[in-house]
C-alpha cells in the first residue's frame, strides 16, 4: 500500500502506526521539537499541540496547510499565563505518554510546569526537553539558530569548496539531524525503558550534542590523519574529484560518489578516462587536475544524456534535481517518495514500517483550530470548558470573515 493510500484510509477513520495508541503533548514551537512531533504523528501517535491563546486566529484566514512540520496533529489554544491554563494542561499532561517542549531553559519552570511539576502528576511522563546549547553550560540561555549550533562543533567549517566560506547546508545539520530526529530517537527509547520500569524521565537534547553525533565518522577519520581542516581537500568536502558535483552543457546538474575502486572503474570507464594514464584514484595533489578533466566532460553533454548513460549504473550517480522536480522523477514516484495533501506536494512519512504503516493523520492545524473538539476527547467536560472560555485561559479559532 503506498503512503498516499495509507494516508487516505487514515483519514477515513483508520488509525494505524507503530506508535498507535500513544499520546504526546506538545508544546507549539518552530523547527526541530515540530519536527519530532511530525514524526511521532506520521508514526501513529496521538500528538496534541498546545499552541498560544493569542494564536488563535480571530477570523483572519491562515495558509495553515503549508505548514508542513505541523501535520498529522490537533491544536488546542491555552494561555499558560493564566492558572486555569497551566492547571487544564497538567490535565492533559496527566494522560500522555510524553511531552515534548522546545524553549529555552528556565521557561517550563516559570510557567509552573517544571518536569518536576509534571511528572509528580504523572510519573510514567517521558519529558522531552529541545534546546540548541543544552539545559546547562555558559551558552545555555544565549539565542541561536541552526548555523551557529553547527558552527560551534565543527560541522559548518568543514563543508564547503576550497578557497572559498563555509557553506550552511540548509538548517537540515542543527534542527532536523542534530535536533528533531534526536529527540524523536530519544523520546522513543524512553517510551520503551518506561514499559520495564515503569517511571518516567527528562531528556535533554541540545542541536550541539546531536550534531556532533552526526559528525563521529568524520572526527574518526581526522584522528586517523585521513581527513584535514583545509576545507575542500577531503574525500566528502569536493575535494576529491570521484565525490562531487558536475555542471553539464545545459546548465543542470549531476551527482558522483564513485569512492570504491570498482565503482570508480566504471566511472573511469563510462566517460572515457579509461583509455588515458592517469595518477592513483587516492593521489590527492593530482585530485584538482583530476577535477577539471571531468568537469570538461561532463559539460560535453546535457542532463539528459548523462542519465541515459550513467542513471543506474556501478558509478553511484543521480542527477542533481531540485524540488519542483524530484517528486516527478520515475523512482521517487513508484515508492511514494512524496504525497500530496490538499494540494500540497510534501515528503511521505519515513521510515517504513512492513506491518504498521505510517501515515499522515491529518493536515496541519492552525493554532487553536480543535481547542473545545480535543479536550473535550481528553476528558473535559462542559462546566470545565466553560471555566476555560470564561476566564480567557482557552482560545477559540472564528470562521475568517
Amino acid at each position: 500500500m503506498t503512503a498516499q493510500a495509507v494516508t487516505e484510509q487514515i483519514w477515513e477513520g483508520e488509525s494505524m502506526g507503530v506508535l498507535s495508541g500513544y499520546k504526546v503533548v506538545e508544546f507549539a514551537g518552530i523547527g526541530p521539537a515540530p519536527m519530532c512531533a511530525m514524526l511521532l504523528s506520521d508514526m501513529g501517535a496521538e500528538v496534541l499541540r498546545l499552541d498560544r491563546a493569542e494564536d488563535a486566529d480571530l477570523g483572519v484566514p491562515t495558509d495553515a496547510k503549508f505548514n508542513l512540520l505541523g501535520r498529522g496533529r490537533r491544536s488546542v489554544a491555552i494561555d499558560l499565563k493564566k492558572p486555569e491554563g497551566t492547571e487544564a494542561a497538567l490535565k492533559l499532561i496527566e494522560q500522555a505518554d510524553a511531552l515534548i517542549e522546545g524553549f529555552r531553559p528556565g521557561v517550563m519552570e516559570r510557567l509552573g510546569l517544571s518536569p518536576e511539576v509534571c511528572m509528580a502528576r504523572n510519573p510514567r511522563l517521558v519529558f522531552g526537553r529541545m534546546t540548541g546549547w543544552g539545559q546547562e553550560g555558559p551558552l545555555a540561555n544565549a539565542v541561536g539558530h541552526d548555523i551557529n549550533y553547527i558552527a560551534l562543533i565543527g560541522a559548518l567549517h568543514s563543508i564547503g569548496r576550497k578557497g572559498e566560506a563555509p557553506v550552511p547546508p540548509l538548517n537540515l545539520v542543527g534542527d532536523f539531524g542534530g535536533g528533531g530526529v534526536f529527540l524523536a530517537l530519544g523520546v522513543v527509547s524512553a517510551l520503551l525503558e518506561t514499559q520495564k520500569s515503569g517511571k518516567g524521565q527528562v531528556i535533554d537534547v541540545a542541536m550541539i550534542d546531536g550534531a556532533a553525533s552526526l559528525m563521529a565518522g568524520i572526527y574518526g577519520l581526522r584522528a586517523a590523519g585521513k581527513w584535514t581542516d583545509n576545507r575542500g581537500e577531503n574525500i566528502l568536502d569536493t575535494g576529491a574529484h570521484y565525490y562531487n558535483v558536475y555542471e553539464t552543457s545545459d546548465g543542470q546538474y549531476l551527482s558522483v560518489g564513485s569512492i570504491e575502486a570498482k565503482f570508480y572503474a566504471e566511472l573511469l570507464r563510462l566517460t572515457g578516462l579509461e583509455r588515458e594514464e592517469l595518477p592513483h584514484q587516492n593521489n590527492r595533489a593530482e585530485w584538482p587536475a583530476l577535477t577539471e578533466k571531468l568537469a570538461a566532460i561532463f559539460k560535453t553533454r546535457t542532463l539528459a544524456e548523462w542519465n541515459e548513460l550513467l542513471e543506474g549504473s556501478d558509478i553511484c550517480y543521480a542527477p542533481v534535481l531540485n524540488m519542483a522536480d524530484a517528486p516527478n522523477h520515475p523512482h521517487n514516484q513508484e515508492r511514494g517518495t512524496f504525497v500530496e495533501v490538499e494540494g500540497v506536494p510534501q515528503p511521505a512519512p519515513a521510515p517504513r514500517f512492513s506491518r504498521t504503516p505510517s501515515a499522515i493523520q491529518r493536515p496541519p492545524a492552525s493554532p487553536g483550530e480543535h481547542t473545545e473538539e480535543a479536550l473535550r476527547d481528553w476528558g473535559f467536560d462542559t462546566g470545565e470548558l466553560e471555566q476555560l472560555r470564561g476566564s480567557g485561559a482557552i482560545g477559540v479559532r472564528t470562521a475568517a470573515k
